[in-house]
Parts: structure tokens; sequence; C-alpha cells
């Protein structure tokens, strides 16, 4: 069965009287030339545990499971259980959840598994993308890699440098703890329904240890936020959102830290984003 085909899915869809869900953004993959290329990046293995985030019905889920030792699908919408079910009944590798990820334990999942690694892939919603990337990386996620779909406006910005017009918080923040890579660019003309914007897939390798040596993680954090939350600002003026802090400490840190006070945050590396941030650890 071609899961991935418009007349699979509509067959699907009036099999079970299921409708799309606008407020949960399902909008399913339709081109296998897409699906190859995202399990081709994600260097899935037998010894591998997969874990996807939102299966839907079950198009990479498919393709996943005739790899990986085991496939750990989480998907919110439980009209879709039974679904999965029937299309993933082959395979007894597959275990299907029903969870919003956001609640979801994903380091009980993968010490459990007693999987060699783990890897995650997904087609994540538009409206919770980034809390989705932030939320794995934060919580120090056991995997090796994050291979995922989303908005190509959203994946411009992660993987954008110092100096472009959408380099912001979400960039340094994501490069701090990945690496990342391209996997490909996706029209809008290749999903069901046809949503109004087109999408990317990048692989983010998480890394074993940071580029960077920080005094306070939190610190660091700080100084991103306050810098792009005014990011019209000079630096001397947004770095005042850090908070308990005099203009005098911050133009003092800028100097130390050996940046012009009169640049702003989107001119900032990652390199220079920790120096400013270990100035100021020491200073309190």
């Amino acid at each position: 069965m071609k899961l991935y085909a418009p007349s699979t899915i509509k067959e699907i869809k009036d099999r079970y009287g299921f409708r799309l869900s606008k407020s949960l953004g399902q909008n399913f993959l339709t081109d296998k030339n897409i699906i190859d290329k995202i399990i081709a990046a994600t260097e899935i293995t037998d010894e591998d545990l997969v874990i996807e985030i939102g299966p839907g019905i079950g198009v990479l889920t498919y393709e996943a499971a005739q790899r990986a030792k085991q496939v750990t699908a989480i998907e919110i919408d439980k009209n879709l259980i039974p679904i999965l079910e029937d299309t993933l009944h082959d395979f007894d590798n597959v275990d299907i959840v029903n969870q919003d990820v956001l609640k979801t334990d994903l380091n009980r999942i993968i010490d459990d598994s007693g999987c060699r690694s783990a890897k995650i892939i997904g087609n994540l919603p538009y409206y919770i993308t980034t809390p989705i990337i932030m939320a794995i990386l934060e919580s120090g996620v056991h995997a090796d890699s994050i291979t995922i779909m989303m908005q190509k406006e959203v994946a411009d910005r992660i993987k954008s440098q110092p100096g472009s017009k959408v380099y912001g918080a979400l960039s340094v923040a994501v490069q701090y703890y990945c690496t990342v890579q391209t996997v490909a660019v996706v029209p809008k003309e290749v999903f069901f329904p046809v949503p109004k914007v087109d999408s990317a897939v990048l692989r983010l390798d998480i890394r074993k240890d940071k580029p960077v040596e920080l005094i306070d993680e939190r610190m660091f954090f700080r100084c991103i936020k306050a810098g792009f939350g005014q990011r019209r600002k000079t630096l001397s003026n947004s770095l005042m959102g850090i908070g308990d802090v005099t203009k005098e400490e911050v133009k003092d840190c800028l100097s130390h830290a050996g940046i012009d006070e009169k640049r702003r945050a989107e001119t900032l590396s990652l390199d220079e984003f920790a120096s400013l941030a270990n100035y100021f650890s020491k200073r309190e």
C-alpha cells in the first residue's frame, strides 16, 4: 500500500470518517522522493530506536519500521490511532503512543528501549515547531539526531548566520545544541491538503560537547533573550533587558568581551555571546 498516495489518503479518510484538523496542523506528505530523502538522511540502522513525532497515517513510520530495531510513534490525535494500528499492523516493532510530545518523557522511552542509539524524526505542525524543538534540546535528550520537516521560514532562521536578517535567538540556541544541515526543500504542492507555505527538512545532530565554554548556561540564554528582545536597539541598550544590571556594567562587560557597544545582537556570533555571558557571570 502506498500510504503517501493522495488516493490512499482519501480512501483512509473515507473509511474511517477522519477529518483533517487545522488546529493540529495536519498536512500529509505525498512525495515518495522526499520520504526517501528523510529516511536516508536519518541513517537508521537495525540497532536504532526511532522516535517519530506526529506520524499522521504512518507514511514515515512505515519506512522507518523496515529499518529500525524499534519505532515509537507519538501521535496527539486520538482519531489517528486506529488508522495507525491498521496501516502498521504488519510490524511488531512499532509502539504507538497517543500523547502530546511536550508531555512525554523521551529519555525514559529511549533508556527503556535498550537500543544502541536513538534518532528522532517527524513532520512538525507549523504552529508548534519551535516549542517542540527547544523542549527536546533543553531536556538533554539522549538521541543522536533530530531529522524533521518544518516551515521553510523556521528552517531558514535555524540555520542562518550572524548578519542575516533572519538570524535570531532560535538560530543561536539551536546551533549551541546542534550542528545543522539541510536535507531538502519541500514545495507546498506535495502535501495533502496543500498548505500556504513551503517546507524544509533539517537534520540536527546533537552535539556531544558544547561548542563554547560557559560559566553559567542560564546567563548565556539571558543574554540571547535580552539581545534579541529589542533587536533594533544597540547592545548597550538591549542588554539592559537582562535585569539587575546598570548601564555602566553592561558597557564594561561589552568592553571586556571586545564587542562594540553600538553593535546589535544579530551581528554577534555564538562565541561572542558566550564571551559576553561569561563576563556577566563573573560580574555576579
